[in-house]
């Protein structure tokens, strides 16, 4: 089919007939022609948001929660590089956005003009690929090529700058469009004979472990990991990015590893003769110091992104490929040899720092509140089917260590990049890609002030989230370091909410929301109770928690995983080596 019609009008049946069915976005001056089409759009639903960096993480809740690619909107100069850090951040955690960005004139663009920013050239190492648009003609193309390219291989985000003589001119559209992307050819399929050497690692093992990122959550792989643990007998370990891909409940699961991950996981790393990366990045937070990490451990190491294999460890059977199709094949492989490992003592050992050295925390005897127990009693009342955000941070740590995570992408939180303020927003979004989920956003007091104006976009949208807000009036992670590293001198870390400055519970007021607060550990069921019956509008909970709570277990930054201290000055006692 064709048809005249201008550069915004075709951005907009583009974005139709690709499915979009959200924007998050702001209005201004090089994107507004695109805004009017928009306007009369009854296909896709454009969100006001108050900053676009809510849009942008809107976007990546939305993808993360769907599995479809999320769509931001900015105008030019400022509004696109406020877009920055969510791009950044979805590069990170490979979350499969498309940012649409207006740009000045094309004649203009090189010269300064008002309120021009090079976003092609400053988000350039943050994106997969990025398009700068100067002729109405490419506007469909493109757009079909940013989905294609968000949403396969190794997920992320994609930007599309469109100059605003472009979206005025007018143009011939046709649909579909021929992509052009001919060095574009993301390996899905593993090579068999990488599948035979790793099957054959496996049978050889005798401490073997499934260490497990979020590119297998990505590929869509839980059920064939599920399969493949249940088959083989292998332990597994899930990393911040990866919790609920395998059930916590499973007896197979250690937990999470890395820096604050439980001594059963870290152990199990460590004291490996084969590790079984699956859509991992070997990264700092997971391996400690790099040279002391899993010195025994030869490595399989499968990922769909060939650049992340032997990039930080050395991988002895290198398999690039979808991790989906990875572990089919592996199935397969390990169903066809009648050599199986018998890993009765390594589950017993490892059981046993879990029974050891399970996770914990203290309760203080003024009878203030521990953030671990409100966390704990979130999942207890709350339950695996609800999605939960964070951003970073004590809270997130918590967040990941007290909830059971059953449902692979119940977890949304902001993991390679560490973003303070991506909670909330990203809340918004998965809400509205998933209105019939409950959506709890757990927030620091430090992380949720940094983007709770976004409250109003939920209010006046109608997405009702919910928002527990760990107010210990600090900036909670930079605190603990200043405790244990340097010397208990908090310099800028104290944000005065024990003053009530915000008082939280008036700001979620003055944002149409209902908002509560809970001081004491006999409150909080029924605090969380009371925000569960609130279903028309955004719940925000003040849990004014203990300033001195520590996150534990933890690795210094720098040390060696066998370092790791499951309390303040108290270490694990590893059993001796075989």
């Amino acid at each position: 089919m064709t048809e005249q019609m201008t550069g915004a009008q075709a951005l907009v049946r583009a974005l139709e007939h690709v499915g979009v069915d959200t924007v998050f976005g702001i209005p201004g001056g090089a994107i507004l022609p695109a805004y009017d089409p928009l306007y009369d759009s009854t296909k896709v639903r454009h969100v006001l948001v108050r900053h676009e960096q809510g849009a942008g993480h809107a976007a990546q809740g939305y993808a993360q929660a769907t599995g479809k690619v999320g769509v931001c909107m900015a105008t030019s100069g400022p509004g696109a590089t406020n877009l920055v850090t969510p791009i950044a951040d979805a590069y990170m955690d490979s979350v499969p956005i498309v940012a649409i960005t207006g740009q000045v004139d094309s004649k203009f663009i090189g010269t300064d003009a008002f309120q021009e920013a090079d976003i092609s050239g400053i988000t350039m190492p943050i994106t997969k690929h990025n398009f700068l648009v100067t002729d109405a003609h490419d506007i469909p193309r493109t757009i079909v090529e940013a989905f294609h390219i968000a949403s396969t291989g190794r997920p992320g985000p994609v930007l599309v700058d469109i100059a605003k003589d472009a979206l005025q001119m007018s143009t011939t559209f046709s649909w579909p469009p021929v992509m052009q992307l001919p060095g574009y050819r993301p390996v899905t399929r593993p090579h068999s004979k990488q599948i035979r050497e790793a099957a054959k690692l496996i049978a050889e093992s005798r401490r073997p472990v499934l260490y497990v990122g979020g590119g297998v959550h990505k590929a869509r792989a839980s059920a064939q990991l599920l399969e493949f643990a249940d088959l083989t007998g292998i332990p597994v370990v899930t990393t911040l990015m990866a919790r609920g891909t395998f059930p916590d409940s499973h007896p197979l699961h250690m937990g999470m590893p890395g820096m604050h991950g439980s001594v059963s996981a870290v152990g199990a790393l460590q004291r490996s003769d084969l590790i079984i990366g699956l859509g991992v990045r070997f990264d700092d937070r997971v391996t400690g110091a790099l040279s002391t990490f899993a010195p025994h451990a030869k490595v399989v190491h499968a990922d769909i992104d060939p650049a992340e294999i032997s990039k930080n460890r050395h991988a002895d059977v290198p398999i690039v490929g979808d991790c989906r199709e990875v572990l089919t094949d592996l199935i397969a492989a390990v169903r066809g040899d009648e050599t199986r490992g018998d890993y009765t003592a390594w589950l017993s050992e490892l059981n046993g720092y879990k029974q050891t050295y399970p996770l914990g925390y203290t309760s203080f005897e003024d009878g203030s509140l521990a953030p671990q127990y409100v966390i704990e009693r979130l999942s207890a009342i709350v339950g695996p089917d609800a999605i939960y955000t964070a951003g970073v941070g004590q809270h997130q740590m918590w967040a990941a260590q007290f909830i059971g995570y059953e449902n692979p992408g119940s977890f949304i939180n902001s993991g390679g990049a560490g973003t303070m303020g991506f909670s909330l927003p990203a809340a918004m979004g998965a809400k509205m890609g998933r209105p019939d989920a409950t959506v709890w956003a757990i927030d620091g007091d430090g992380c949720f002030q940094m983007t709770n104006q976004e409250l109003a976009t939920c209010t006046i949208e109608g997405v009702p989230i919910k928002v527990a807000v760990i107010n210990n009036g600090n900036l909670g992670m930079v605190r603990q370091w200043q405790t244990l590293f340097y010397d208990g001198r908090y310099s800028n870390t104290n944000l005065q909410t024990v003053r009530r400055i915000p008082d939280f519970v008036k700001l979620a007021d003055a944002y149409g929301c209902v908002g509560l607060r809970c001081e004491r550990p006999e409150d909080v069921d029924a605090t969380i109770e009371k925000a569960m019956q609130i279903n028309d509008v955004p719940v925000v909970v003040d849990f004014v928690v203990h300033q001195d709570a520590m996150v534990w277990p933890m690795v210094a930054a720098g040390t060696s995983n066998d370092d790791i201290k499951f309390a303040r000055d108290m270490a694990p006692v590893w059993n001796s080596e075989d």
